[in-house]
């Protein structure tokens, strides 16, 4: 039941140009809305120019967009996207800090960022990221420390009930160990 309005599918187009294996199955309309099944497979992504007219089809997705293209090959080009920067945070500044943290090459600019993927290395055991106040930013953090076999911990995740309220139930009903933890 993942929304396929043609207006919000930019991610899904992105994820396809970078070498994404995503099919989309089952399509059905749902209250009027056109959804469907999407199947994921594991696949080597490479970095693209994303500008233009995608951009306002997967404004709010950009920034877990900025993860993925921190594991593709190649350089991942993000520009058109300055609304990020008045989001419920700098999404641009935020997210560009934060992939540094993580030993990616970021190039930001007001539009958008450059983004050198490779393998972010693994932060340093008990590395900590802030959300801002900014699900999408929370979410996408989230993300990130996936791969890494070390602790990360992303604070102020209580912002992702925003849009997501299950989304550390889904990731953990997938395998995903995440854990709650106070401030310090």
């Amino acid at each position: 039941n993942i929304g396929i309005n043609p207006t919000r599918t930019g991610i899904i187009d992105i994820l396809q140009a970078m070498g994404g294996d995503l099919k989309i199955t089952n399509q059905r309309e749902v209250s009027g809305e056109p959804v469907g099944d999407i199947l994921v497979k594991s696949s080597k992504l490479r970095g693209i120019e994303i500008k233009g007219d995608t951009i306002p089809r997967a404004i709010d997705e950009l920034p877990v967009v900025a993860v993925a293209a921190a594991y593709a090959e190649g350089t991942t080009e993000i520009r058109d996207a300055k609304e990020l920067r008045v989001k419920e945070s700098d999404r641009i500044g935020t997210m560009a800090t934060h992939l540094k943290e993580l030993g990616i090459q970021v190039t930001e600019f007001d539009d958008g960022m450059d983004i050198v993927g490779g393998r972010p290395k693994p932060p340093p055991q008990g590395a900590i990221f802030n959300s801002h106040g900014d699900h999408r930013v929370a979410m996408s953090m989230l993300v990130a420390g996936l791969a890494p076999d070390k602790e990360m911990q992303v604070f102020d995740t209580e912002c992702i009930d925003t849009s997501f309220p299950g989304f550390v139930k889904t990731l953990s009903e997938l395998g995903c160990r995440i854990a709650a933890s106070e401030k310090e």
